[in-house]
């Protein structure tokens, strides 16, 4: 008998072996996931091993892993698990996924790859295994599955399907697992009936009274493991009476009982057994010892492998419980040497024998905490930073350690409330890293901009390193001192942050010095390093570390190449959702959010900020919700709805100007113009595009301004400020910022269009409408056109007028900028056409050969490759798209495909 399994029948669990049994036969010709939940004792382990039995069976490889109680501070112990069996595949798998793997279990050295690369790399040597035969992944325990671990697994398990690959785990309810939320399929495992429990208690006590067996089903309320369990203490004198104690508890004083009567030196083997959590013999465990554990059935011990398994988790649980402190530091000082020198295994094992302060084991605590970061786990290397703090002699290093894992916690992993505990402890110690830790707080909590410039330029002119070395500190340090920069948005700020990298006598790192040149001062010092920028993001998919991701794409914010992010940035937010880096995926959802506004996906900006606004609630992120909340207003203002600007307006202005954050102000400023600019208010758009963006100068440390640029243009143009737009439109030439980016080129040609004399105009918008990509930024891109056709209309052109307006009022529409296409509508009908022709299919024929270049556009070719196909440059190609996107009533390749469907059925008819 096996748990509560007789013969070869579990009692009771027909449906539930029906279910697990017709998963696995599914694997053989699929793949997929599932979780099987429920509480302690319930069975899931039974049903599990007979899902593992019945794979076998059917030729399926099976490969277990388990989470340990006592091993879920250990990053990535469950891959280690996972992929130890699999030293072959691994050797057959590309050289890119052997190394994300061995890296990531600490087995190879090189930088950390990131989650999608490790996923990608754990999907590859598992395909490769199931080249030969299907491949059953059983994870048992998965509540108590390192972060890490769980993390990749969760991921993994949404990308098997049609792989020959299978997933199925265990967790227990009420755990807080993140499997829990993580929308798997599950089947519930749930109590047996008052039938099926009589069935199982008969079949293994057929002598008990009937009596006697009433009670114990009555004691058990369905639970398995207690139905086999409870009876060997029945009736005696020192069981709680009935009813006064849980089902779990009742079975842990069962279990007690049999560790207690073991011999001493059993008990000790037990309990290196059980704080080991391999179940693997080495020398210190022996078997011999162990076999009266065996007779009590709480362990088994395999014949051949002679490996030990725990009957259940709650007797491995009960065995460290009943430990002194002494008998338990004492075990993990024996398993500290059954790991090399350098492992976290090493580092955390001695922790746990420290019974006083070490500094030695202190430094590999932090040693290991700053390795497990860059293996992707921030959570995981915050609690060894805690503990190494715990462990530090000196005052100092105990400060210093715990301050560094408060920042972690604010910057990375979303634990403002923790840093706030912190920092109140260690604010009066005057150390460095206390000081960037709560100036860390102060930013993510959208407080004082001046206070915390004060407490960061303090903490990194008082930083002790090495001469002409940057340490790991010292880099938080400059890079949380420029973002404050960059949120005050003031010269003499960026100017103290300026002069600090130069007392630093020697070059910051490639991303702090891409974030000073793109970010912090972009309109002056962007040029010469997006060379740089390109090159890094085009390497972004090798960076693990999830703050790296934010940091990069933050750099390529304001220069327009968020594109090249996406899916890094993504990942971090599926990382954070999946219960990973938290404060990481916040600042993913704010860079999207801010690209989205731009590239013109604005449902699913409007998602996004609603999920997001609800995590930086729960996690007092102040800073990073106001940069939803615009996303949210610049939406709002283009649509029209003037209510939720001027609430959200209201909102960010309220808390931003009495911190003197800059940066949120212009954010709300930008909102209003664009509001006014929707319904015609022009003087009034004016004079908030100017709080942004002088017309005169494009501001240094207002990086903002290079999203403001067409709106200042077009409302003074049409605020009769003629002067004010020339002189800006000359400023954007003289500072060459159209040189960033295709979005910037596009508006830097439309704003010549709209203060060009008669004469010129029509060159300047016919550039600025064929820039390649201009169709990535829509909103703009179908201004620019509007504002040509209007030039046009008043030109006596109303054909060429009626061309431009069709492709602008259905972008308009599309995007649900229900007064910009009023505008449109009503420009069209002063053009002599009634707006509804501007519906797809109905205009001009296209010429054969833009008839042959849409229909390549479509099937997905680029111009480059239209062009060496059909004989003709990139640029010729990307004017045909130009001219024939209006004549199908659409504004980008996106929306190709159907248009020419709709075209050729309108032309059937």
């Amino acid at each position: 008998m096996t748990g509560w399994m007789w013969g070869r029948r579990l009692v009771g669990r027909d449906r539930e072996l029906g279910v697990l049994r017709g998963f696995v036969d599914a694997v053989a010709t699929g793949g997929g996931s599932l979780l099987v939940v429920g509480e302690a004792g319930v069975g899931k382990t039974s049903l599990l091993d007979d899902a593992a039995a019945h794979a076998a069976e059917l030729g399926t490889r099976v490969l277990r892993a388990s989470g340990v109680e006592f091993e879920a501070e250990v990053s990535f112990a469950g891959l280690h698990q996972l992929v130890a069996p699999l030293a072959a595949e691994l050797a057959r798998v590309s050289s890119d996924a052997r190394r994300a793997i061995g890296v990531a279990v600490g087995l190879a050295e090189g930088p950390a790859p990131d989650q999608l690369a490790l996923t990608n790399a754990l999907l590859a040597l598992l395909a490769e295994a199931a080249c030969r035969e299907p491949v059953l992944v059983v994870v048992d325990d998965l509540q108590w599955l390192d972060r890490a671990s769980a993390t990749l697994f969760g991921i993994l398990a949404r990308r098997l399907g049609s792989s020959r690959i299978g997933l199925l785990g265990v967790v227990r309810t009420g755990e807080g697992s993140v499997f829990e939320e993580a929308g798997l399929a599950e089947i519930p495992i749930r109590p047996l009936d008052d039938d099926d429990a009589a069935v199982l208690l008969t079949n293994a006590f057929p002598e008990m009274p009937p009596r006697a067996a009433r009670q114990v089903i009555t004691e058990a309320q369905g639970n398995p493991l207690a139905l086999i369990e409870l009876p060997a203490r029945l009736g005696s004198p020192t069981e709680p009476p009935l009813g006064r104690t849980s089902v779990g508890r009742r079975l842990r004083l069962t279990f007690a009982r049999r560790i207690e009567g073991l011999p001493a030196k059993t008990r000790a083997q037990l309990l290196l057994a059980a704080l080991d959590g391999t179940g693997i013999l080495f020398p210190g465990i022996s078997a011999g010892e162990l076999e009266p554990a065996e007779r009590a059935r709480l362990i088994r011990i395999h014949p051949v492998t002679r490996g030990i398994e725990f009957r259940h988790p709650l007797t491995r649980s009960t065995v460290v419980e009943l430990s002194t402190e002494s008998e338990r530091r004492g075990a993990h000082g024996r398993l500290a040497g059954r790991h090399p020198e350098g492992s976290e295994q090493r580092a955390w094992h001695l922790a746990e024998a420290a019974s006083a302060p070490d500094e030695q084991i202190a430094q590999l605590l932090e040693e290991a905490a700053l390795r497990t970061k860059g293996r992707g786990d921030p959570v995981g290397a915050i609690g060894l930073l805690l503990r190494a703090a715990e462990l530090s002699p000196k005052v100092d290093d105990h400060h210093r350690r715990a301050m560094f894992a408060a920042y972690l916690g604010a910057d990375v992993t979303g634990d403002l409330t923790d840093a706030r505990a912190l920092v109140t402890e260690h604010l009066g110690q005057g150390h460095a890293v206390a000081a960037v830790a709560t100036a860390a707080y102060l930013v993510n909590s959208g407080g004082d901009i001046d206070t915390a410039h004060r407490l960061l330029l303090g903490a990194v002119r008082n930083a002790r390193r090495p001469v002409g070395v940057w340490d790991a500190p010292l880099t938080e340090m400059v890079y949380v001192l420029q973002a404050n920069c960059s949120f005050g948005c003031r010269a003499d700020l960026a100017e103290d942050y300026w002069a600090v990298l130069d007392g630093l006598g020697v070059g910051p790192p490639e991303i702090l010095d891409l974030l000073g040149n793109t970010y912090l001062a972009p309109t002056r010092r962007a040029g010469p390093s997006l060379p740089v920028l390109d090159e890094a993001i085009a390497g972004i998919g090798e960076q693990a570390d999830h703050a790296h991701a934010v940091r990069l794409g933050t750099a390529a914010l304001y220069v327009d190449r968020i594109a090249g992010c996406r899916d890094a940035l993504w990942r971090v937010v599926e990382h954070g959702r999946s219960g990973g880096a938290v404060a990481a995926a916040i600042k993913a959802y704010a860079l999207l959010g801010f690209d989205g506004v731009l590239s013109g996906d604005w449902d699913s900006v409007l998602r996004l900020a609603e999920e997001g606004l609800a995590v930086t609630t729960r996690h007092h992120y102040r800073l990073l919700g106001g940069f939803l909340q615009y996303d949210q207003a610049m939406v709002a203002a283009a649509r029209g709805d003037r209510a939720a600007v001027r609430r959200l307006a209201y909102d960010l202005v309220s808390w931003a100007a009495p911190n003197r954050n800059g940066f949120v102000l212009q954010l709300a400023a930008h909102a209003k113009a664009l509001d006014a600019m929707s319904h015609g208010e022009f003087e009034t758009a004016y004079r908030h595009a100017v709080e942004i963006c002088s017309p005169e100068t494009l501001p240094v440390y207002k990086p903002a301004a290079l999203w403001v640029l067409l709106d200042l243009v077009e409302a003074a143009v049409r605020a009769g400020r003629t002067p004010e737009a020339s002189a800006h439109v000359a400023d954007i030439h003289r500072s060459g910022v159209a040189d960033f980016s295709s979005r910037l080129a596009m508006i830097a040609a439309g704003a010549t269009g709209m203060t060009a004399p008669a004469a010129s105009f029509r060159a300047a918008f016919d550039t600025a409408l064929a820039t390649p990509g201009a169709d990535r930024w829509p909103f703009a891109q179908a201004r620019i056109q509007l504002a040509y056709a209007e030039r046009l209309r008043r030109a006596q052109c109303a054909s060429q007028a009626r061309h431009h307006l069709t492709g602008a009022l259905g972008t308009f529409e599309r995007l649900g900028a229900a007064p910009w296409a009023a505008r449109a509508r009503a420009e069209l009908r002063a053009s002599g056409t009634p707006a509804a022709h501007s519906a797809p299919g109905t205009t001009a024929q296209l010429t054969p050969q833009e008839r042959e270049i849409a229909a390549l556009a479509a099937a997905g070719l680029t111009n480059k490759q239209i062009g060496e196909r059909l004989y003709l440059s990139p640029r010729t190609v990307s004017t045909h798209l130009y001219h024939l996107f209006p004549k199908l009533g659409i504004s980008s390749r996106a929306a190709l495909r159907d248009a020419l469907a709709d075209l050729r059925a309108h032309e059937q008819t």
